[in-house]
């Protein structure tokens, strides 16, 4: 019988209308069911306990989860509106434990909620005062002069600015999906927030701090359709999935957990950063001091959503060419603004890149009395370096004649170069450079390509391979 015959046609309407019931049916059955799981979910499960407080501010450090721990540790630092265990979603979508599991020493700033006698509080404030001071008790317990900071959006941009004023506490900076360049490519925001449609004064006239519901719909009416529609089909679809819904669950609970803004920071930060683009201009004073961005010399590295509809891309990227730091590196990845740090795909892909990026940039014992700036080698650095050297010496009684032949840098393997950890070893490997000789041999862009970094990073194992 003809598929055309209006019988024929029929019938099958009728069969994909029962199984459409059918499966609304079953879905609805299950829908009390996991109403329970929505409502139960736990966040922020990696132990921690807080080891300083001020004001509302709390600093957590993470409960170690391997044996040793790197030296340097590293503070992360979030956004203001929001509450930071999006970094620590749930254990397989953590960035905190990747970094723990890692063998990184983690703490994060936790602001909590302002009060209305804090709506008072400036960008000198959280900076000059309490990441500062955050930044001191890390350094007091650690024992290390200089640690290393990772800023994720708002915080992110704030790292920066403490950068700039305070770099000599600071080993490497990780800037992830940070706003830091508004000269007409930062999307929605950017627009809704012009000085010509906006004046953020009459908000905080109006409610002191800015109510964390009042951000929460102008960021969800960014994307409609997504955020009030596409997710609940989502949901609808995989009410059987008890993975999804407790994913979901998650999601929700964080979104709907916002906070208050401190009323001047919000003026300062959309004034300065967003409509007058300071920041990225070289031209913001904070605490009556100069953000000498342009000073900036340590490591920097660049965490950022090619699909970041809040924060795009090209509102991150520019800012490595600003900063002095001749060692600087961006990791964009297909992902949102979200999805950088719970997507599964971001933490098989992008986070074991970071780990291994601070870990190449900070020495494995910073002990007092590190008086080097930007991105000058440390003691301890040198001191690793000659060590390999003795080792390669070492290796055999005549290193002179087998340099000259050749033979000690063909079984030399690339790792012992200082700044090649085993990832980046990993890669060279698998694109035939894994010892020294070929990769000395190989030009800059050639190591570059295959081991997923900069030409300037390239150029730098070039040249101490050559040393060898």
């Amino acid at each position: 019988m003809s598929t055309n015959n209006p019988f024929s046609l029929a019938l099958n309407f009728q069969r994909e209308l029962l199984e459409t019931t059918i499966g609304a049916v079953k879905r609805g059955a299950v829908a009390g069911e996991q109403t329970e799981r929505l409502e139960s979910v736990d966040v922020g499960e990696t132990p921690s306990e807080v080891v300083y407080e001020e004001n509302k501010v709390e600093l957590l450090h993470y409960e170690a989860r391997t044996d040793e721990q790197h030296g340097t540790p590293i503070l992360a630092v979030y956004a203001l509106i929001n509450k930071p265990f999006i970094l620590d979603l749930q254990p397989n979508r953590s960035v905190v434990r990747r970094l723990l599991d890692a063998g990184h020493d983690v703490y994060l700033i936790d602001w909590n909620e302002p009060s209305r006698l804090d709506r008072h509080l400036t960008i000198d404030d959280y900076v000059n005062r309490y990441i500062d001071n955050c930044v001191d008790v890390v350094r007091e317990r650690s024992g290390a002069d200089r640690i290393n900071v990772l800023g994720y959006c708002m915080g992110g941009t704030m790292s920066a600015i403490y950068t700039a004023l305070h770099q000599e506490k600071v080993r490497a900076l990780g800037l992830m999906a940070a706003g830091l360049c508004f000269d007409g490519e930062g999307g929605v925001l950017e627009l809704w927030g012009d000085d010509e449609y906006y004046d953020p004064q009459d908000v905080v006239d109006a409610y002191g701090n800015v109510p964390a519901e009042m951000l929460d719909i102008g960021f969800a009416l960014m994307d409609p359709v997504a955020n009030y529609v596409s997710k609940y089909v989502r949901l609808y679809d995989n009410l059987e999935n008890d993975d999804f819904v407790e994913n979901f669950a998650r999601m929700e609970r964080w979104l709907s957990e916002g906070i208050d803004l401190a009323g001047e920071t919000y003026v300062q930060f959309l004034e300065d950063i967003y409509q007058d683009n300071k920041l990225y201009a070289n031209e913001m004073y904070v605490g009556g001091e100069h953000v000498d961005v342009e000073s900036i010399k340590i490591p920097v590295l660049q965490i950022v959503g090619e699909y970041d509809h809040l924060i795009p891309s090209e509102t991150s990227k520019p800012f490595n060419d600003v900063v002095a730091s001749d060692e600087t590196e961006i990791i964009e990845y297909p992902t949102g603004h979200i999805g950088l740090s719970v997507s599964g795909s971001s933490h098989r892909e992008v986070w074991p890149q970071v780990a291994e990026w601070y870990f190449e940039h900070s020495p494995a014992d910073p002990g007092a009395g590190d008086e080097h700036e930007g991105h000058d080698d440390t003691a301890a650095e040198d001191d690793a370096r000659e060590a390999v050297e003795i080792e390669i010496e070492d290796s055999d009684d005549d290193a002179e004649s087998t340099a000259e032949s050749g033979t000690d840098t063909e079984r030399t393997d690339v790792e012992t170069i200082d700044g090649i950890g085993p990832t980046y070893a990993e890669r060279l490997r698998e694109a035939g450079l894994g010892t020294v000789k070929p990769l000395r041999d190989a030009d800059a862009a050639t190591i570059a390509e295959a081991a997923g970094v900069g030409v300037k990073r390239a150029e730098g194992w070039l040249e101490r391979a050559r040393e060898l």
